[in-house]
């Protein structure tokens, strides 16, 4: 059952940024799936590293300002190690969207830790990189 939710927890990960065919994204959802205090890295020249809030606020406004529209990425491969009540998965992801404009697609990987909880698994942290 775990590698079942887990799988869960990923896809609706991946699925908060979805604004395609005008719906909004709900980022705002991180807050329950990432655990108070997770920590969110992007890799590559921009190096940052995030609190939750400081991740969620400017992807919400990009998603909903009109800028990135037709916006979704989505798990290609994986492979996930559980043991007892943690876990780790990388995660082959595509992107694509259009933003200011002009269409775009993309893709890299991400490495997210898990952990079991009383109320279920929750992210403890994601790293990404973005293909050149």
């Amino acid at each position: 059952m775990s590698k079942t939710e887990i799988d869960a927890l990923t896809t609706e990960f991946f699925g908060a940024f979805d604004n395609r065919g005008g719906k909004a994204a709900d980022v705002a959802r991180i807050r329950r799936l990432v655990l108070p205090g997770g920590v969110i890295v992007k890799t590559g020249p921009e190096f940052t590293v995030y609190t939750v809030d400081e991740f969620i606020e400017p992807r919400r406004q990009l998603l909903t300002d009109g800028r990135l529209v037709e916006f979704a990425e989505w798990e290609t491969s994986e492979r996930t190690e559980i043991a007892g009540d943690i876990a780790s998965r990388f995660s082959g992801y595509r992107k694509s969207g259009t933003l200011d404009g002009r269409r775009f697609e993309g893709g890299g990987t991400k490495t997210i830790q898990f952990v079991r909880t009383s109320q279920g698994w929750r992210i403890t942290a994601v790293a990404w990189y973005d293909q050149p």
